[in-house]
């Protein structure tokens, strides 16, 4: 039966394998975890900051300011203007952008944080491949040498046999990368 473990079933109805499957369903219950994780501050921040981001919250803005600039201007038969150089309505716009801007700041340095994990993530399973592909030359050039075979890549495979070190080509990248002016 060691044969029906070499055979791969039939898909299932997604389409997706049973090992993307349950990748995806790991990296999905992963995001929950870390967003329960979150503090109520940074929930809160998420919040406000999904809002202001949306059509409703542009909506509520073009009313809200545009009754307060016509009812100031004195367009508005029986309504006395209470702000006619407009100076209050300037003073909340920036205050109320100081607090969006901080809202925002915030959304961007958590989601900053994330994109820093999967980043890692991304470099740890290229090393890891790295590390496996060349592994795989090593055995697969032991195989053509055993068996006699030549192959136009025979030149370079002493090449792909190296493993490489990380540290070296993030120096390499940092040595000639144009210094900040």
């Amino acid at each position: 039966m060691a044969s029906d473990r070499l055979t791969v079933g039939p898909p299932s109805p997604s389409g997706l394998t049973p090992t993307l499957e349950r990748n995806i369903q790991s990296l999905m219950a992963r995001r929950r975890t870390e967003e329960a994780r979150a503090s109520l501050q940074q929930r809160v921040a998420e919040r406000i900051t999904r809002f202001t981001g949306s059509m409703p919250f542009v909506y509520i803005h073009l009313v809200f300011f545009g009754v307060w600039i016509v009812a100031n201007l004195g367009w508005v038969p029986g309504v006395q203007p209470w702000d006619g150089s407009l100076v209050m309505l300037a003073m909340m716009a920036s205050v109320e952008a100081i607090f969006l801007s901080t809202f925002v700041l915030i959304s961007q340095n958590r989601m900053a944080r994330a994109a820093d994990k999967r980043a890692d993530l991304d470099l740890q399973i290229s090393l890891l491949t790295e590390h496996e592909v060349t592994k795989l030359v090593e055995v697969v050039s032991a195989i053509a040498r055993k068996l006699e075979v030549r192959s136009a890549a025979d030149g370079e495979l002493d090449e792909l046999k190296q493993n490489v070190a990380p540290e070296a080509v993030l120096d390499k990248i940092e040595e000639t990368e144009p210094e900040d002016a």
